[in-house]
């Protein structure tokens, strides 16, 4: 008997679909992120999606890109990766992976290195010529923080809830 199965999927198929998962709670109508925090042992420890603090509600706060600062989403809006280490309630994060679907910010790339997540694994990467993204890539190589492209294997996986 064959001890290699054909119907389960990698560690990172399951935290990508996790992070990918999360970002559908988002109510950002322009860019839904997920996050998915993974301990060393392939345990679960947090995910985020970016929105607005609690308390804060989605139909109260803007979600648009343009118009002045107070009346656009950037000054509300939390990202999934600080949302994912934010949640986190269990101690240190040191030595962990993050799974994020769009890669870190300059100012995610910080809260990643300070909280001592050591690698991130992401989706896409739409937004590396902006002067964000090449700030958080030299932040990250600076720290010694990996960061790997998750390769889409292909697989179609069909939830029904």
């Amino acid at each position: 008997m064959n001890s290699k199965r054909a119907d389960y999927i990698s560690w990172d198929e399951y935290f990508m679909g996790v992070a990918a998962l999360s970002a559908m709670r988002s109510k950002d109508p322009g860019t839904q992120v997920g996050a998915c925090i993974v301990s060393p042992t392939n345990k679960i420890l947090s995910m985020g999606y970016n929105g607005f603090p609690i308390g804060c509600s989605d139909d109260d706060f803007p979600w648009n890109r343009e118009g002045a600062p107070l009346h656009n989403k950037y000054f509300y809006s939390t990202h999934s990766e600080l949302n994912a280490i934010l949640n986190y309630r269990g101690g240190s994060l040191e030595g962990c992976k993050i799974y994020v679907t769009l890669f870190p910010c300059n100012e995610c790339a910080k809260a990643i290195i300070q909280c001592g997540i050591k690698e991130i694994v992401y989706a896409c990467d739409k937004y590396g010529d902006t002067d964000s993204v090449i700030a958080s890539k030299r932040m990250l190589d600076a720290s010694g923080v990996k960061y790997t492209y998750y390769k889409p294997t292909g697989r179609k996986i069909e939830l029904e809830v």
